[in-house]
């Protein structure tokens, strides 16, 4: 009933900028919590940033002063602003949302997308 389905993914050289963006349809109440988690291969996913209800945001230190999460309430939408992008940024990136729904409070995910970074 909940969907997530992320978008701007791609390939881009170190140093480049890179958006990523993640909208939720269905049936939703309300949205708490959404974030960005990455995969590499070989590697555990890892969190990268999450934004909760009242725009508090966390970052993965590998990140930080790089990456931007934000969010459009009014569109179900978050977005990661990826900026100085470097190889090691290379990974699937996936969208996961706290999302109030009839059944409750439940947890989704997105189904990735590819973010290759070239040297």
């Amino acid at each position: 009933q909940v969907q997530l389905v992320e978008s701007g993914g791609g390939l881009v050289q170190a140093g480049g900028s890179l958006r990523l963006s993640c909208a939720a349809s269905g049936s939703i109440f309300s949205i708490h919590t959404m974030g960005w988690y990455r995969q590499a291969p070989g590697k555990q996913r890892e969190l990268v940033a999450r934004i909760i209800s009242g725009g508090g945001t966390n970052y993965a230190d590998s990140v930080k002063g790089r990456f931007t999460i934000s969010r459009d309430n009014a569109k179900n939408t978050v977005y990661l602003q990826m900026s100085s992008v470097k190889p090691e940024d290379t990974a699937v990136y996936y969208c996961n949302a706290v999302i109030s729904t009839r059944r409750g409070l439940d947890n989704f995910w997105g189904q990735g997308t590819q973010v290759t970074v070239s040297s």
